[in-house]
């Protein structure tokens, strides 16, 4: 990747007028939505990978490459790191072995979250690494926070940091925690500066590109009680 990213264009400059709304609405409704075949079947291959891994949980969610994977492992050695993605063409590309306390694997992660939600998993953290930040007003629904998996993502608990080149994304989605009662404090958006350790493709691009990284973390319990069910999980 080249430092040529352009910068978040839309016209939306604040936190959009309808999050509350959709907070309250992922809370208060069960998502319909079933578990598809191949989100069952690629769990159950993370959970065997897992069963054989003792040590705490990191979850990488959209982890691209999977570069972010690896330093996670490289970082926590004692942890063991599963990273996420539903490309199979990123996931393809080599970026180096994995290390033996590293696992990558492809899922949609509305169906990946709310599996391991009833699993019982408990990560210990929880990486959201610039998301694609659907930065159009009428795209809010399309948006971690705004979406009715939500809930899932906040209940699995965890020390969770996102990071995004558009402040917006980060502001709501602190506030959305807040408003969904998973923190008693509005968690702090902080400007971040990697200083030469990049986690991601992206963060290395946006930085070249000379624009300003955002990144907020907040520590959650594990709460499954945010998330309304009504048995779709466990339907075949």
């Amino acid at each position: 990747m080249q430092g040529n990213s352009s910068s978040i264009s839309t016209s939306q400059h604040t936190v959009h007028e309808h999050l509350a709304t959709r907070v309250q609405r992922a809370l208060s409704a069960p998502w319909q939505r079933p578990i598809a075949d191949h989100s069952r079947e690629a769990f159950e291959r993370a959970q065997r990978w897992r069963e054989c891994h003792g040590g705490p949980l990191i979850l990488d969610s959209g982890c691209g490459v999977g570069i972010s994977t690896r330093r996670l492992s490289a970082l926590y050695p004692d942890n063991c790191v599963i990273g996420i993605d539903r490309s199979a063409d990123r996931l393809s590309r080599q970026h180096g072995a994995l290390a033996d306390n590293a696992f990558l694997i492809r899922a949609d992660l509305v169906d990946f979250w709310r599996l391991a939600l009833a699993a019982g998993w408990q990560p210990s953290r929880h990486y959201i690494l610039y998301p694609n930040p659907y930065p159009k007003p009428g795209h809010l629904k399309l948006r971690w926070h705004g979406h009715p998996v939500f809930p899932a993502l906040l209940a699995l608990g965890g020390e969770v940091e996102v990071r995004s080149n558009w402040r917006i994304y980060v502001e709501e989605f602190a506030q959305a925690m807040t408003m969904a009662g998973a923190v008693t404090a509005l968690p702090a958006v902080e400007c971040w500066a990697p200083n030469g350790d990049f986690m991601t493709p992206f963060e290395l691009k946006y930085h070249d590109s000379g624009q300003s990284l955002w990144r907020m973390r907040a520590i959650l319990s594990w709460q499954p009680s945010l998330m309304p069910t009504d048995g779709v999980i466990n339907k075949v």
